[in-house]
């Protein structure tokens, strides 16, 4: 599926903005400080829709930059492995691609080649000062239907915040006002401040930045990091939804005025089926990444339309002798455990765990950037991003709603996604990548175990 670019533009904010130098907080410099891609797909815009696509696109696009200012300049390093943010309004790209293909299912190609021919691509080889942080590709089909992919620099923001944005975005394509402003201010998010005495809850101790669990007999991870993997759109129905939770919550392990979330449920159910696949021996250690969003877990709560990074990654360790042969209860236990971690205590302690660091490139998720060396990639572990109360549907430019949405590119063995269906259900979507030489096995897993 060729998608052959017609144009290619650079666009500024409406109107001019502030200009200058804008820090970043500590959570933006750490992890993955690249790009992440996201697509859209649209269904022939229908005759009531008298505008030009492209330009209504370029024209909104302008004028949310006028707000959401800083997505329109540039990334540069300072000493010591940190990232300052030049707001200098140099704009962002917007691609316009046509392709001769007929779209007729979208995931027939999630994950290959031809898809990545829809999304931006981002040259990490030039100097971080002239990569734009937002990038977006509108691709139109044969049938008349319409793509858009963007990917939004990781550096700046985190998923709430880029949604927000792309949802501004649309609505100033339809005629609307802002639903809400952004909120630029970082400092809310900076330590400095006394930490009080008696902490209520475990404070941070660096451990997600500790070298990850091996694979039993191996010193690296590079072997692992070099087999070929594949992505797997897996659903859940509402039902077997249920019946998990349900056996989650019947344990021991639950705590009976709570009982365990959507996401620690199906979270620990995946990491007992990749323990399976990936066949483990008993004693193997394993880790899962899990992300958690701060914004109201500092005190006071970040304020509405904060726009930056306020996610962290903790970590949940076991052995996968332990997940496989306890009950789902346990695995969701130790996630469940980990997530309750993060309090206002641990979130300040964090921040300033990383401002005492000489260098914040030992923590930066290289493998964004062109090589496979991040931190939790691969087998042993895993990590898995809940997308489930992010506002990621109904993205809409004046030709109306998606017809499918989904994550960009994602080819790192372990990296899994947790997504709300667009049919609002209750059913989920597991975006889920792994060694091809697994893959089977996972799905096998995945089904029979519920």
């Amino acid at each position: 599926m060729a998608a052959i670019i017609i144009n290619t533009y650079t666009v500024v904010p409406a109107e001019p903005t502030w200009t200058g130098r804008f820090p970043l907080a500590e959570w933006d410099q750490v992890g993955t400080i690249t790009h992440v891609p996201t697509i859209y797909f649209y269904d022939k815009p229908p005759v009531s829709f008298q505008g030009n696509v492209v330009e209504t696109l370029q024209n909104s696009l302008s004028h949310a930059l006028f707000h959401f200012y800083p997505l329109a300049g540039r990334l540069r390093w300072l000493p010591r492995g940190r990232l300052e943010l030049d707001c200098n309004a140099a704009g962002v790209t917007l691609i316009e691609a046509e392709s001769e293909a007929e779209l007729s299912d979208f995931n027939n190609f999630l994950g290959t080649k031809e898809f990545e021919k829809l999304v931006p691509q981002v040259n990490y080889k030039t100097a971080i000062e002239t990569i734009p942080l937002f990038l977006a590709q509108v691709t139109k089909f044969k049938c008349g239907r319409i793509s858009l992919s963007v990917k939004v620099s990781h550096a700046v923001v985190d998923g709430q915040s880029a949604l927000h944005f792309l949802s501004e975005w649309g609505r100033i394509a339809r005629g609307e006002p802002l639903e809400t402003v952004p909120f630029l201010d970082r400092k809310v998010l900076w330590a400095g401040g006394p930490l009080p005495p008696f902490a209520s809850s475990p404070l941070y101790e660096g451990k997600e930045f500790e070298e990850p669990p091996l694979l039993i007999g191996e010193t690296d991870c590079v072997e692992e990091r070099k087999k070929e993997t594949v992505v797997a759109m897996l659903k859940l129905s509402k039902s077997q939804l249920e019946r998990l939770r349900s056996r989650a919550n019947r344990s021991q392990y639950a705590d009976p005025a709570r009982g365990f979330t959507r996401y620690e449920t199906v979270t620990g159910h995946v990491w007992r089926c990749a323990c399976k696949a990936r066949g483990h021996s008993p004693e193997q250690p394993t880790g899962l990444v899990i992300c958690v969003d701060a914004r109201n877990r500092v005190q006071p709560p970040l304020p509405a339309g904060y726009f930056g990074n306020a996610t962290l990654d903790v970590v949940a360790a076991s052995t996968s002798g332990e997940l496989i042969s306890n009950e789902l209860g346990f695995a969701a236990g130790k996630i469940s455990k980990a997530i309750k971690n993060v309090t206002n205590d641990y979130v300040m302690t964090a921040v300033e765990y990383l401002k005492s660091h000489e260098n914040l490139k030992e923590f930066q998720d290289i493998h964004t950037l062109g090589s496979k060396d991040g931190p939790f990639y691969g087998n042993p572990n895993l990590g898995l991003v809940s997308w489930l109360t992010l506002p990621m549907y109904g993205l809409n430019f004046g030709w109306g709603q998606e017809v499918y949405m989904g994550p960009g590119t994602n080819d790192l063995d372990g990296n899994s996604l947790l997504l709300a269906d667009k049919n609002e259900d209750g059913s989920l979507i597991l975006a889920t990548c792994q060694q091809m030489a697994h893959m089977e096995a996972f799905k096998k897993h995945f089904y029979e175990d519920i």
